[in-house]
């Protein structure tokens, strides 16, 4: 019987040839920042519209075209607690300031 030191080099092995080849899996990484961003952003689209846009009508304001450092002020306000709202302070603790800077820099890019 293999060692457990063999059996779990060649399980290590085996995993990485799969998921070298596996397609899925290289669809899932973001190529770029702005791709990192646009993904992050995905779960806010629901209530301010794709690429920053909320519905004709919102009383949610425009996210896209805004500077990042309004963008990225806002978040931390939010996440700190100093900017009242019913949701976002809840929403903001979950993303770190890396998140954060990736999703506005997105925003700030989109056109208004």
């Amino acid at each position: 019987m293999p060692s457990t030191r063999l059996a779990n080099a060649c399980l290590a092995i085996g995993l990485a040839v799969i998921a070298a080849q596996c397609p899925a899996a290289a669809q899932t990484q973001p190529k770029t920042a702005d791709d990192a961003g646009r993904r992050l952003y995905a779960s806010c689209a629901g209530c301010h519209g794709t690429e920053g846009k909320p519905a004709p009508g919102s009383s949610l304001p425009p996210l896209a075209g805004q500077s990042q450092d309004a963008l990225v002020a806002s978040m931390k306000a939010f996440q700190g607690g100093s900017r009242p709202s019913t949701i976002m302070q809840q929403l903001a603790k979950g993303y770190t300031s890396e998140q954060i800077d990736l999703i506005a820099a997105y925003l700030s890019q989109r056109k208004k």
